[in-house]
């Protein structure tokens, strides 16, 4: 089955601190992992930070959002137990422990409205917090991801209105942004230039020149078949060429696609949606507008105090 959301870990949670207290979260997670029938797989998922398990994360944030609360409290690092009001709750059978139902507690009132959400929510407001299911970690990602999605949009729609000389300075600052050809002015005197065969230019791979690069740009509406592919492939041959890259603001076809992977000489296709994802990759055609710290507590820090 799906790892399970941290509310839904809730319960769970609660249930084996009732029956054994205390226990490592180690142990707890081991548990509750046998419980969901969580296979080798779904354990070792990473987060989009990479930095720790989907399923130790959201264990994690079950039994913070159980001690702001006041059900269970933690008598040393890693160590949970059940509190008095937590066995409260396990005698009246709850159907289920989630954000809603944790709001009858002042405590995780309080905290709720410290952290700046509302902990006891309107008649508007009372769906999303019941029937949301991401940790702040995944609300965070997931907005990021949202914002992400209308700049690469919105950067696409901008990049189709440059002109033609536009549209091949943002290619040489991408290839430069991205590492390749030397510096932006040995990139820009071979990239451009009217097109030779079916080449727009030509690019370092690196700085110190030991390989190139053939480049095709095309600012196009249309889709990119496999008849412009050829083409270019033909053109790097006649340059004995063993690298390329098109590049274009529109779609390739998958039969052009096909035709690429099957090549001897290594052809990337940049398509519209990748192009802008490199751009905001490179920094290019963005500017910063805000930057926000996340931080924890250092549990380091406080050992032994």
């Amino acid at each position: 089955m799906a790892i399970p959301d941290f509310q839904s870990l809730m319960l769970p949670a609660l249930t084996l601190l009732g029956q054994v207290s205390p226990r490592a979260t180690g142990e707890v997670r081991e548990v509750l992992a046998s419980q969901f029938k969580l296979t080798p797989e779904e354990l070792v998922q990473l987060l989009p930070s990479g930095k720790q398990t989907t399923f130790s994360n959201r264990v994690a944030w079950a039994f913070s959002y159980l001690k702001q609360a006041g059900l269970i409290s933690s008598p040393k690092r890693g160590v949970y137990e059940i509190s008095d009001r937590g066995r409260e709750v396990l005698k009246n059978r709850p159907p289920k422990i989630d954000i809603p139902f944790l709001a009858q507690f002042p405590e995780f009132q309080e905290f709720r409205q410290s952290s700046g959400a509302d902990a006891t929510p309107s008649a508007t407001s009372q769906p999303e917090a019941s029937t949301s299911v991401l940790t702040p970690d995944e609300e965070i990602r997931a907005g990021y991801d949202r914002l992400r999605a209308g700049l690469a949009s919105q950067l696409l729609e901008r990049v189709k209105t440059i002109s033609p000389a536009g549209f091949e300075q943002l290619v040489v600052d991408l290839l430069v942004a991205l590492g390749y050809g030397g510096s932006r002015k040995d990139a820009g005197q071979v990239v451009g230039g009217g097109g030779d065969e079916g080449i727009d230019g030509i690019i370092k791979e690196d700085r110190l020149g030991l390989d190139t690069i053939y480049v095709q740009a095309k600012r196009w509406q249309s889709t990119v078949g496999r008849p412009e592919i050829q083409r270019f492939a033909g053109a790097l041959q006649g340059q004995r060429a063993r690298k390329g890259v098109f590049i274009t603001t529109s779609s390739f076809t998958a039969d052009a696609k096909s035709y690429s992977s099957g090549l001897q000489t290594t052809i990337v296709l940049i398509d519209g949606p990748m192009l802008a994802q490199l751009m905001i990759d490179a920094g290019i055609g963005v500017s910063e507008a805000e930057t926000i710290r996340i931080l924890k507590a250092d549990e380091d820090y406080f050992d032994g105090m």
